[in-house]
Formats: C-alpha cells, structure tokens, sequence
C-alpha cells in the first residue's frame, strides 16, 4: 500500500510541478499557484510516508499556508497587461536551459554513485527536539539572513507595486 501510495503522490507532484511551469489550460498565474499547491501538498504526503511528521506539518504550515499566501499577493499586485506585452529574451531562456541542463547532470552522475543495496531512509525518526536545537544552535544565521530577505522582497513588492501620485 505504501509503494503504491508513493507512486501516486510522486506522480502527482511531477505533473503539477510540470503545470506550474507549462500550464496548456490557462495562462493565468493563478492557476499556476494553485498547481505550486498541490505540488507542496503532494510533498507533504510524500514526507508523512517518510515519518518526517514535522517536515510534512512545516511544508503545510510555511510553504503552502504562507508563502502561497504571499505569491498570490504578488501576482495580484503585478501589472499583467504590461507582462503579456513582454518578449521573450532568448538569453534568459539560454540560461535557463544550461541551468536545467547543467542540474540534471549533476542529479544523473549522483544518480549512478548510489549503491543500489544502501538505504536512504532517515536514522532518526521524529527527533523534533533535536532538529530545533540545530536550526537555532548551529544554523541561526543563515535563517535569520532568509528571514530578513523575505521581508526584503515584501517591503520590495510593496514599494514596486504602489501607483505613482501624478
């Protein structure tokens, strides 16, 4: 049940991660967000196969409850009219490519370094306590540095998005 259970969620969240890049339905950005949704809640299931509760609690609480609450902000604020009359710049769409290119490599060569008897699963199982304490013993900078950086990016969308006073 679990393996089949597997299939189906990993599944699930290719396709909709597909579809937040490539969505033939509609080009709204909306719709793609609620696909980025339901690849983060495909995810979350993908960790409570795993028994990484608290992960699966943090990706539904952060990712998918906050994070899609400030994309969707974002999208709003946008001016789309003035995005659909954008050209596509073939040398970011060159870099783009390089850059998937260049990560898929990366994922096939370790890929083939894994030894087909060794066991991915996590050594500690539902260590909460443990994993809190290195967030904020050892990797405290680096999370207050993400922490000041989105509201950053808020404060930015913000002042970007204000009409100008003519």
């Amino acid at each position: 049940m679990e393996t089949a259970l597997f299939y189906i969620l990993a599944a699930l969240a290719v396709l909709s991660a597909l579809l937040v890049v490539a969505n033939p339905f509609s080009r709204n950005p909306v719709t793609s967000a609620m696909f980025l949704v339901l690849t983060m809640v495909s995810l979350t299931g993908l960790f409570v196969l795993l028994h990484a509760f608290f992960l699966a609690a943090v990706q539904i609480l952060v990712y998918a409850g906050a994070v899609m609450v400030l994309f969707l902000f974002v999208i709003m604020l946008l001016d789309l009219k003035e995005e659909e009359r954008r050209r596509v710049r073939w040398t970011g769409l060159a870099a783009g490519l390089i850059s998937v290119g260049t990560i898929l490599t990366i994922f096939v060569l370790r890929l083939g370094e894994f030894e087909a008897g060794a066991s991915a699963a996590p050594t500690l199982e539902g260590q909460t306590p443990e994993l809190g304490r290195l967030l904020f013993e050892r990797y405290l900078l680096p999370l207050e540095i993400v922490g000041v950086l989105l509201l950053v990016a808020m404060v930015g969308v913000v002042l970007l998005s204000k009409k100008e006073l003519k």
